[in-house]
């Protein structure tokens, strides 16, 4: 437990691993309770807890997979914290803020400006603190920093997003939002720092500008002694900075002075600071309650509600072409010509420590960095983009918008989304991780105005009750008529189904859209999903994809045609009976396409089926030599000593890409209409294969089924 703040009505904000409703959840999900590791599996995670001042009522309100730290309380009751988003590549400290009950959770600052050091180095946004004039004060530093300092940043986050882009009531302005704290030349970098370094701040709110610094000043090592730095000495070669000495300082803003409070001492730092002294109270925001501001059957479900207004608006743009009004319209565009049908909900998997579990390389597949991932929910998007759907709550989430295959599009959500029980979390549309632009925070930018895009266009029913309100997009109004009965259009599913319910067949002078569905209970193999899931979704849904138990099974699957005598085979279009090293007499083949998808164990990996090596790694291609397999070896060049020829094998590249079917087309095409393996796997199969490659293509996504020696 570290970091705490005091809210306003006297409980403590702090930040801990004790993850208390991450571990419930791991418990409803039939798991041992662990404290589970950050991203790059270090160490446990922090996140921010509530209890009350006597430590009861103890509650987790943020569920990052990798480090809440450092809380703080704004004037206006919010509460202020740096995010350590590691997620998708990213490797960034953010600022983010709350309410004190964990809901309205958005980004407030930094994400896209890590690159503000000096000389444009990394750095990040930490022990946040809000200043007199409204501004937030941070520490500005790397990962590791040197010395253990940084500078003192100030950020103007009421007017800006970045430090080059501002919100939209500062659309244009170039900025920076951020600004030295300090008039002290400090450098963020290895470089030798002039003007020493900072490790830590506090304001004074006493109207005098004045902040407490734990500050080093610039040293070096000259003949073995200490000495203070100077232009002449830090310009000479090999010059060497001496350990910090922190000292307790009062550093005056009105006019860049700064006296000594605590004297530094050689070998004691004095590096954090609090003034004990009145200021105003913060604004109190009262947690919302279930059946006043939080729906009551929601809370008790253990869900909330992501409302997305349009997945085609991008950063405040209208991506679809012919415009978000024409394309919703059904007499105008049929479902097929839509770009995203679907969407799906992913979680992360939490991982324990090596005590509990351990994993090495191989129990996570081709991409480590994809991490496992567990499947939560399907649901279909609206003609005009929309989407409202329940999802779990007080989980770590990302969501992919699907083509007409259920194959994510490009886009994968670059930061984890949560909602607390009972919680709508809306969001105008989506982002353009390109752009170099932040998304994620309520006044970033004006939204798409798709909202009341459906009022010419009555839900198929003859009440006319049922026509959209105005400002409603089409997922809102489903979901008011759903939920006068059985909220059903915002439950979703574990499978992929389409319906069409917009197209008035008179109105729009054609037939609805064909239905379809892309169903486990159409597999013969294992399915990855419980029977109950399938009949009712709920909160502890887990569609849970391993490669030897649903995947693998895919290839020796029969897929026999008989005569009528039921023993005359026609055709035999089983997976096996081509892509093995023997064909069905024994004879040994060279594997369809030099891919053997047969069982054992690859000799490349002891731990991994040569079949997902094969689909998924470099091999090298095979030819037969005397009846028997070999590599197969090209001349590239001749031996100048020995003018021996000089062979290389031939490298066959894999035929999927982890963590997107769509770039791994060159498999799927092959079973698409017109295809040489056109009708060989069913549509459920090809969308189980389709789903797993786009969440990692991970061996396994449970580390408790994971082998242990």
């Amino acid at each position: 437990d570290i970091s705490p703040a005091y809210l306003p009505d006297d409980r403590i904000v702090f930040a801990s691993t004790r993850q208390r409703q991450a571990k419930a959840i791991l418990l409803d999900e039939g798991k041992p309770q662990f404290t589970a590791l950050d991203e790059d599996e270090n160490v446990e995670a922090f996140s921010l807890h509530v209890m009350n001042s006597d430590g009861t009522d103890l509650r987790q309100i943020t569920f990052n997979q990798s480090h809440d730290l450092d809380p703080t309380v704004r004037s206006d009751g919010r509460v202020v914290f740096s995010r350590w988003a590691a997620k998708s590549g990213n490797n960034s400290i953010a600022l983010y803020s709350a309410r004190p009950d964990g809901t309205d959770e958005q980004l407030l600052y930094g994400a896209n400006s890590s690159g503000t050091g000096s000389d444009d180095t990394p750095v990040h946004f930490i022990e946040a603190e809000e200043m007199p004039d409204g501004r937030i004060g941070v520490m500005v530093q790397p990962f590791e920093a040197n010395r253990l300092g940084g500078q003192l940043t100030l950020i103007d986050t009421e007017n800006y997003i970045e430090n080059t882009q501002g919100n939209i009531a500062n659309l244009g302005a170039p900025g920076p939002a951020q600004e030295a704290g300090t008039v002290n030349e400090v450098r963020t970098d290895d470089v030798l720092s002039p003007g020493g370094r900072y490790s830590d701040f506090f304001p004074l709110w006493d109207g005098s500008d004045r902040v407490f610094v734990s500050w080093s000043q610039c040293r070096l090592v000259v003949d073995d002694v200490i000495v203070a730095c100077t232009e002449e000495l830090m310009n000479m070669p090999g010059a060497t900075e001496a350990p910090p000495l922190y000292g307790l300082w009062v550093y005056d803003r009105s006019d860049d002075t700064q006296l000594p409070v605590v004297p530094p001492v050689e070998g004691v730092m004095v590096t954090e600071m609090i003034a004990a002294q009145p200021r105003p109270l913060p604004a109190i925001i009262f947690d919302q309650a279930a059946g006043v501001e939080l729906d009551e059957a929601l809370v008790e479900e253990g869900v909330g509600i992501l409302n997305i207004k349009s997945v085609y608006d991008f950063d405040g743009v209208d991506t679809t072409g012919p415009g978000i009004v024409a394309l919703s319209d059904p007499a105008q565009y049929t479902a097929d010509e839509r770009l995203v049908r679907f969407i799906r909900v992913t979680k992360a998997v939490s991982i324990p420590d090596d005590d509990l579990v351990d994993l090495n390389g191989s129990a996570f597949g081709r991409n480590r960095g994809l991490g496992m991932r567990e499947i939560v929910a399907y649901a279909p998007v609206e003609p005009d983009g929309s989407v409202q759907l329940k999802v779990p709550a007080n989980t770590a989430l990302e969501i992919g918008l699907l083509d007409e295959n259920a194959r994510r599009r490009g886009f994968r959500h670059g930061s984890w989304l949560s909602v607390r029980p009972g919680e709508v979390k809306t969001c105008n549309g989506c982002h353009d991780p390109n752009s170099g632009q932040s998304h994620g925070r309520s006044d970033a930018f004006n939204a798409v105005n798709v909202g009341s895009l459906t009022t010419s266009l009555p839900f198929p029913n003859t009440d006319p009750a049922l026509f959209a309100d105005f400002g409603e997009t089409m997922a809102e109004t489903r979901a008011r008529i759903s939920c006068a009965t059985d909220c059903a259009s915002i439950t979703p599913s574990v499978d992929v189904v389409y319906e069409d319910v917009w197209t008035d067949e008179v109105a729009a002078g054609r037939q609805k859209d064909v239905a379809f569905s892309y169903a486990y209970s159409d597999l013969v193999t294992p399915q990855p999903v419980s029977n109950a899931c399938v009949s009712e979704w709920s909160s502890l849904c887990r569609i849970v994809i391993h490669y030897e138990a649903n995947i693998h099974p895919l290839w020796s699957t029969p897929r026999v045609e008989l005569a009528d005598d039921m023993v005359t085979v026609l055709s035999d279009e089983t997976c096996t009976s081509c892509h093995s090293p023997m064909d069905a007499m024994g004879v040994v083949q060279v594997p369809a396409g030099q891919l053997d998808l047969t069982d054992g164990p690859s000799p490349d990996n002891a731990d991994q089926f040569k079949s997902y090596r094969e689909l998924l790694f470099n091999d090298n291609e095979q030819e037969l030599d005397m009846d028997a397999l070999q590599d197969r070896l090209v001349q590239v060049g001749v031996d100048p000593d020995t003018n021996e020829p000089i062979f290389q094998t031939v490298t066959v590249a894999p035929s999927i890409r982890a963590g997107s079917a769509r770039i791994s087309m060159g498999f799927f095409d092959r079973f698409a209409e017109g295809g040489s393996h056109a009708g060989y796997l069913t549509p459920a199969e090809l969308r189980l294969i389709s789903e797993w490659v786009d969440i990692g293509a991970q061996y396994y996504n449970d580390p408790f089924v994971v082998p242990q020696d």
